[in-house]
């Protein structure tokens, strides 16, 4: 799933680009703005993967707040009624640009150039054993192989390594999706556990240093499947 948020001073337009990304099912929009500071309030506090920005906006344009946003981890979209900010747009290194009016075929297109944008990151930061996430206004780095277990808690995640725990506004099907699927599974409806940190299994729960994780019943027949596997 990626996140999103649209930024635009005009209701109308932020009605059509709500309307076009509720149409495609791996996008999930977290808000729509029309006070790009208010935006910005959100993103210091719940980093999104993308954001549709529109660029002739009062108090400050499009380019100007996406180079206040962190971009590193953030992909933008501009949108547009005014064609002579195309090159502008892309020297911020945006990954497209939409002219008003929009229309959705276009939209598409540029959804699946960030979704391949977005991807790529996913896959560099799995390759590179690590993933990060955003805790008390900044980003911290969480290497894969710490991760003892993850826990749910409301639209939190509690990530716990072997020195400490890491608070993050996220959730579990947020940071399943940036985990290697073959090392980690989730168990139960509020935990996910990688499966090399296993110490012992029972009927209804694991144990993971020193702490015992229930195995809900719903997940109970897919993850024994996926342990039989391993152990033949």
């Amino acid at each position: 799933m990626i996140t999103c948020i649209a930024v635009d001073d005009e209701p109308l337009a932020l009605d059509i680009l709500k309307k076009y990304i509720e149409k495609i099912y791996f996008l999930e929009l977290k808000g729509i703005f029309t006070d790009p500071f208010e935006a910005k309030k959100m993103l210091d506090e719940t980093p999104v993967d993308l954001v549709f920005l529109d660029i002739q906006m009062p108090d400050i344009n499009g380019i100007e707040f996406s180079r206040i946003i962190n971009k590193k981890n953030t992909a933008v979209v501009f949108t547009t009624a005014f064609s002579e900010y195309a090159v502008e747009g892309f020297n911020v290194d945006a990954i497209d640009y939409l002219l008003k009016p929009i229309e959705y075929d276009r939209f598409l297109k540029a959804v699946y150039k960030a979704k391949e944008y977005i991807d790529y990151l996913s896959n560099q930061e799995l390759q590179e054993g690590y993933i990060f996430v955003k805790s008390d206004y900044q980003m911290v780095k969480i290497n894969i192989k710490d991760i003892l277990y993850i826990e749910g808690l409301d639209d939190y995640i509690k990530i716990y390594l072997p020195q400490k725990s890491v608070l993050t506004l996220m959730t579990l099907k947020t940071i399943a999706q940036k985990l290697p699927a073959k090392e980690f599974f989730r168990v139960h409806r509020s935990y996910i556990v990688p499966i090399t940190k296993i110490e012992n299994i029972s009927k209804s729960k694991v144990k993971i240093a020193d702490k015992e994780i229930p195995i809900g019943i719903s997940y109970s027949e897919s993850f024994f499947a996926t342990m039989d596997k391993k152990m033949n």
